[in-house]
């Protein structure tokens, strides 16, 4: 009887080595195979980005349109800044800073309609005083 048990006790052991044995195999393939793919993607070329280069900025269009030579105006209307072309009655582009937000020392330069002498200062102008 001791016989029949460390037969079948044998046989378990050798059948529950060879399960071991397999799961392992299908394991290490498993690992072997994404680490095949992680490496294949990091070897293909990322798609290259458009170079952007720096050009002057857009002009944003409201009701009239600003020539090169033109100076602008920065006036208070209705609490927000707003950027006038050099007549002062045209609107070049209305902005969502408040005029409350700004120094007391810029309040009144704009009330009185600031003047800026090129896009470049204007749009530095508003670069600093957006949010």
């Amino acid at each position: 009887m001791r016989l029949k048990y460390g037969i079948g006790f044998f046989a378990v052991m050798i059948l529950s080595l060879m399960l071991i044995t397999g799961a392992y195999q299908l394991s290490y393939q498993h690992a072997k195979e994404r680490a095949e793919m992680k490496v294949a993607e990091e070897k293909k070329p990322e798609p290259q980005e458009p170079v952007i280069t720096a050009q002057e900025p857009a002009s944003v269009a409201a009701d009239g349109q600003a020539l090169k030579e033109d100076c602008y105006y920065l006036m208070d209307v209705n609490g927000y800044v707003v950027v006038y072309l050099s007549d002062k009655k045209t609107p070049y582009e209305y902005t969502d800073i408040k005029c409350d937000g700004l120094p007391a020392e810029m309040q009144e330069e704009i009330r009185n309609g600031k003047y800026m002498e090129d896009a470049k200062a204007l749009y530095g102008f508003l670069e600093n005083y957006s949010s």
